[in-house]
């Protein structure tokens, strides 16, 4: 791997983590868990059954601002990023927009304000839109590559049809993020709306950076992937 990379299998995993604490979410993905010790990077993938390369490759590229890409397109495991971006949509859809819808119905009194009912449509469609989106991944983009990696070259799919689908899904946050700052309703509980805000800008961030990994290390690998396809056929 590029030895200029930030973070190395031989640094210890705490030290990740207290450089930057966003890295917990990527951990977490993975399917590490916490109570490492002073075990160094490779030492806790190890133990995981974790490949670590692509788990670095992913750390790096979130700590590098998304820059840049350390490592070889070869060097990445498909099926461990693709665990990595099926928890993320777990994570999403079952945890972090639930809990927000939750903070905004604790905040505001939808029955009482029309204002407090359009930011509750606003985050409900925003909803439907990332659970769409993140749809189409698993049963028709995630389906394509298991077969690829089985050896079977789908003739009707290809992943250049995946980055044209890929618009990203931030325009409705926008709108509410504005509605809410704008418009906050009088009778709003204002540090359960904030806490509710904060969120919403956390999740956002959360879901620009998973679009990251798709565009710059996801599509790049799997278009890897059927070219040699296409070379072990000839």
């Amino acid at each position: 791997m590029d030895n200029l990379q930030k973070y190395k299998p031989t640094d210890k995993m705490i030290d990740l983590i207290s450089d930057n604490y966003s890295l917990l979410q990527v951990m977490s993905r993975f399917g590490l868990s916490l109570g490492f010790g002073d075990k160094t990077v490779k030492e806790v993938c190890e133990l995981n059954g974790v490949d670590c390369r692509t788990f670095l490759i992913v750390v790096n590229f979130m700590a590098e601002g998304f820059s840049r890409l350390d490592g070889d397109k070869d060097d990445i495991s498909i099926p461990a990023l693709i665990d990595y971006l099926r928890q993320a949509h777990i994570y999403f859809l079952d945890f972090s927009l639930p809990a927000i819808r939750r903070k905004l119905i604790e905040a505001i009194d939808c029955s009482q304000d029309d204002v407090a009912f359009l930011i509750l449509k606003f985050f409900d469609e925003y909803t439907r839109e990332v659970r769409k989106h993140m749809d189409y991944e698993e049963k028709t983009v995630f389906k394509y590559v298991d077969s690829l990696l089985k050896g079977n070259a789908p003739t009707n799919y290809q992943i250049s049809t995946f980055s044209k689908h890929h618009d990203q899904v931030g325009e409705k946050l926008t709108e509410l993020k504005n509605i809410i700052i704008k418009y906050c309703p009088a009778k709003a509980n204002e540090n359960l709306l904030n806490a509710a805000l904060f969120d919403i800008y956390a999740c956002e961030a959360g879901l620009e950076f998973h679009c990251k990994v798709e565009d710059y290390i996801f599509v790049p690998a799997i278009l890897n992937l059927e070219r040699r396809m296409r070379e072990n056929e000839k």
